[in-house]
């Protein structure tokens, strides 16, 4: 259905985007000791990946309005021209400060070709096929598991990490260069403008630092009290942007009235419950059963690779069937998470067994629950509704690398935990995620009530 000839050459360039987005994820976690080790900056190693965090989520939700204003072939080639020049920036670093600086800028042109891409799609193809284009959308986060750590450690193997990024940068420009060749320039005539949102951005910036100071102070009070706070800031933001003349989200977000609403909670939801596996399964299966490195990582890589089967095997289902895999799909990672617990400590394989059942949780559910929050958004709100799943997505992950911390630190988690203490920990932070993943369970039965 999407191999015909007039949707290739825009199917081409959002997906070359978000593998480019993806990849370079992947590629500085390979390259960065190397940075670090030319560089120096050891103290500063987490700030990269911070810094391109915050200013993705920062792009993305202003991407409904930067294409309402600009276009979204212009906000898309935009943020492929930020991407190359954060890469260049940081390819001729001479300090550790350069490379946080130039990830924040690839940070935000990324967050505007991933916020964009779902603008687009929904624009660029029929209704029938946003759920097929949505999963391979997806599908490019698994693509990414290979092509980045290849890419960055054939460069930082050759001592040429530097090249590594002039090459983002020649695929950023090439990618830039395609969009406008490719992509529909037509505006969202529906999508209302407005000034700069300053207030609310600063909200969402400040949300960001608290969630992110979280996952690094050590009191557990602490963690909880910043955790509280960056909620409250994101409440503070949602009730201006619902005053806004022209808001960063859909007027209904969060709302539990709404197929949107309901969307956009079900989406924080799965994404909360899926974040830790980024962060702390890693160390589960090197120190409980003794994986090297890369052996752990790819163990882990098993959720990306069962959210694009998932999805993938899914994208043709027919509308019933929709929707039990809506429902299915919150459940099918509750399930997995509490298997994680009780078999953490049984073998590797039982453990990536039970991370490949989480990715097929959420790739069972994702597009699905995508196109609802598209379809449902009220008038007007059409490409806002779109922008605001990858910032939501965004959003989910940071809360729940906040959340993962705080559950771990309460489990009694530190460096050097005797095996015991830490099967413990490993028993304990699944658990806590899998009441996310009950909770978002909840939200997709109502979610299929109100559609």
């Amino acid at each position: 259905m999407l191999l015909r000839r007039e949707w290739l050459a825009p199917l081409a360039v959002l997906l070359g985007g978000i593998l480019l987005h993806s990849m370079n994820v992947l590629m500085l976690a390979t390259v960065l000791p190397t940075i670090v080790g030319e560089l120096g900056g050891a103290a500063l190693m987490s700030l990269p990946s911070t810094a391109f965090l915050a200013s993705s989520i920062i792009a993305a939700t202003c991407a409904g309005l930067a294409t309402a204003t600009f276009g979204a072939r212009n906000t898309y080639a935009a943020g492929a021209a930020l991407f190359a020049a954060g890469a260049v920036a940081i390819a001729f670093a001479p300090a550790m400060e350069w490379v946080i600086a130039g990830r924040f800028v690839q940070g935000f042109g990324g967050g505007l070709i991933a916020g964009v891409a779902y603008v687009l799609v929904r624009s660029t193809f029929p209704e029938a096929a946003w759920a097929r284009v949505i999963s391979l959308l997806s599908g490019m986060w698994s693509v990414a598991i290979l092509v980045g750590p290849l890419a960055g450690g054939a460069f930082a193997r050759a001592g040429q990490w530097r090249g590594s990024f002039i090459m983002v940068a020649l695929i950023a420009g090439v990618l830039a260069a395609g969009a406008f060749r490719a992509l529909p320039a037509a505006r969202d005539a529906s999508a209302k403008r407005a000034a700069f949102p300053g207030a609310r951005l600063a909200l969402v910036c400040a949300a960001i630092a608290s969630s992110s100071s979280a996952a690094v102070v050590a009191a557990p009070v602490a963690k909880a009290l910043l955790i509280a706070l960056a909620v409250a800031f994101l409440a503070a933001m949602l009730r201006l942007d619902r005053r806004a003349p022209a808001p960063l989200l859909p007027s209904d977000a969060f709302a539990f009235t709404t197929p949107t609403g309901l969307g956009l909670w079900l989406l924080m939801l799965v994404a909360v419950a899926y974040s830790p596996l980024q962060i702390y399964v890693p160390v589960f299966l090197q120190r409980l059963h003794g994986l090297d490195p890369l052996s752990a990582g790819y163990g882990v890589a098993c959720a990306s690779l069962g959210w694009t089967i998932a999805s993938l095997l899914a994208a043709g289902a027919i509308e019933a069937w929709r929707a039990r895999l809506i429902v299915l799909g919150p459940l099918t990672m509750g399930v997995s998470l509490i298997a994680m617990g009780l078999m953490a400590d049984e073998s590797a394989w039982a453990l990536s067994g039970t991370i490949l059942g989480i990715g097929i949780g959420i790739g069972l559910c994702w597009a699905f629950v995508s196109q609802r929050i598209m379809s449902g958004a009220r008038p007007g709100e059409g490409t806002i509704a779109a922008a605001s799943i990858p910032t939501v997505q965004q959003m989910g992950f940071a809360l729940g690398a906040a959340l993962s911390g705080l559950a771990a630190n309460a489990a009694g988690f530190a460096v050097g935990l005797p095996h015991a203490a830490m099967a413990h920990v490993a028993f304990v932070v699944p658990l806590c995620f899998a009441v996310s993943a009950g909770l978002a369970w909840m939200v997709a039965a109502l979610l299929n009530r109100r559609s």
